[in-house]
């Protein structure tokens, strides 16, 4: 049943994420013809803004959620009531702190834009982003549940139902209006209605959520909740640092119309981790199910393949990315918003290393591991802060990413996995890097060949970006077959594969 939720969850949630990506290129394109580089510059600077705010949520959904899958697997509903309750509580005080600091922030926004572009009404813009976050605390809490529950299909679903209409209608208005304020407006009006929308269905699936007879937590529930919740707020502070920060020290220092050029990589970054994020979403409460009724052995033997579809992925994708990021941006909107080669490898190989943490991270976020490694994000948005702003002076704007790969590799890159396997398997950290390294290997020579077979096709025309986008499909896939072919991961992930294609889906006992 795990492996069937699993797979249900990742198939809808992949192929709406695909409709989405075409839905936001149109969307996007349209937007940068008739707005331009500037609004798309203060588009991506409020939207770093407001996920900086977004640390008053401290990480309250994460531990709620992984303190749901027992009660879920024992159908506890009276715990589950208790949970949703104390969740709705902290959300409807973090949506009143989001306004109140969002506000604050109002009189500085000069301070934050070095060269004020050729934008009307900033302010106003900037409390339609802060409106717009502020809604999305209402009524999202009960999301949590249905994800939790194995079901995030349903969400998925609705997502891409009321995005769709979103994006056509704010296209149009674009199209006949160019007004920037009444694109944001709709944006605002949809969280609303999707959020009320999932809020109806969650009533429907769980009717307990309804009922006005609930039992306070217990003292020792609390506290170990209030636990959690410390140690994810130190992850969530430490995640908005590394990756919230980008656009905000672009802006002050370089200036907005930069954060508008790095945006189109932004965007499609984002998208790919999105559809991407889609599998591991889906697989979180499976194996938070498989973690709360199996052992450690059992438990570790799932990691290790799923580590091995979490190489195979990011790989591939960064090789693309390497080679097809920059023709495929100068096709698309021009060659005055492409960034330079330098640029664009160290941002793909920062994708790749954050990638590459995704099952670790979500093992611990599932076996509840968020205390063990909770000075690690408060290191890490150091360096990364402090990192990113001297090399940003010395080097200008790659140095701002050269920070973010120097921090990670100080931290991420072996804390996360070291916490898992001291305290989650009972494993030697050298098993993991020992894979790690030969992942690695494998992905570099991958890309090195797809690279160097791209390079003779030295003009960029649309023919032969259809060249190079068929090298990256195959040379990376045959280079990852031939490296992995007698790895016991590979075979698993090759029968589950022909189980699935036959209709013979093999359950996760």
């Amino acid at each position: 049943m795990r492996t069937e939720n699993s797979i249900k969850n990742s198939v809808i949630g992949i192929f709406g994420q695909v409709f989405n990506i075409i839905l936001n290129f149109v969307s996007r394109t349209i937007f940068i013809f008739i707005l331009g580089a500037n609004y798309l510059g203060v588009n991506g600077l409020f939207t770093n803004i407001l996920s900086m705010l977004s640390l008053a949520e401290l990480g309250i959904g994460s531990a709620i959620i992984y303190h749901m899958y027992k009660p879920l697997a024992n159908k506890d509903e009276e715990k589950l009531k208790s949970l949703m309750h104390l969740y709705a509580k902290a959300y409807r005080y973090i949506g009143l702190i989001v306004a109140i600091v969002g506000l604050s922030i109002v009189p500085f926004l000069g301070t934050i834009i070095k060269d004020k572009p050729n934008v009307e009404h900033l302010t106003i813009i900037y409390l339609l982003f802060l409106a717009n976050s502020v809604v999305s605390y209402f009524f999202a809490y009960k999301t949590s549940i249905i994800t939790a529950d194995q079901k995030s299909y349903i969400i998925a679903i609705k997502q891409q139902e009321y995005l769709m209409i979103q994006i056509i209608i704010q296209s149009v208005i674009l199209l006949l209006t160019k007004n920037y304020m009444l694109y944001l407006s709709i944006q605002m009006i949809f969280t609303f209605l999707l959020n009320l929308s999932i809020s109806r269905k969650a009533n429907l699936l769980y009717p307990f959520l309804k009922s006005k007879d609930i039992k306070p937590l217990g003292r020792e529930n609390k506290k170990i909740i209030f636990k959690h919740v410390t140690a994810m707020m130190s992850h969530k502070i430490g995640a908005v640092v590394v990756n919230g920060t980008d656009n905000i020290l672009i802006s002050s220092f370089v200036g907005v119309y930069w954060v508008g050029l790095y945006s189109n990589y932004v965007m499609i970054i984002t998208m790919l981790t999105k559809i991407i994020g889609q599998m591991f979403t889906a697989i979180t409460a499976s194996i938070g199910n498989l973690n709360a009724q199996e052992n450690k052995e059992k438990s570790y033997d799932i990691y290790k393949k799923v580590f091995f579809v979490n190489f195979w992925i990011f790989g591939f994708c960064s090789i693309c990315l390497i080679v097809l990021f920059n023709p495929f941006i100068e096709l698309w909107v021009g060659s005055k918003y492409i960034m330079s080669t330098n640029i664009v490898l160290i941002i793909v190989i920062n994708f790749y290393m954050g990638g590459m943490r995704q099952a670790t991270t979500t093992y611990n976020s599932t076996l509840g591991l968020f205390w063990n490694n909770r000075f690690k994000p408060w290191v890490e948005a150091t360096i990364n802060l402090v990192a990113s702003i001297f090399l940003l002076r010395r080097f200008g704007i790659v140095g701002v990413f050269l920070g973010t790969f120097i921090s990670t590799v100080a931290t991420s890159l072996w804390v996360d996995s070291y916490v898992l396997y001291k305290h989650g398997f009972n494993e030697k950290l050298s098993k993991y890097f020992s894979k790690y390294f030969i992942y690695t290997c494998i992905t570099i020579i991958g890309g090195g060949l797809t690279q160097y077979i791209s390079s003779l096709f030295v003009e960029n025309t649309y023919l032969n970006f259809v060249f190079r986008l068929i090298d990256c499909l195959v040379v990376p896939n045959m280079v990852f077959v031939l490296g992995c072919l007698k790895m016991k991961e590979f075979n698993y992930a090759k029968n589950l594969i022909l189980s699935i294609m036959t209709k013979k889906i093999q359950v996760i006992r």
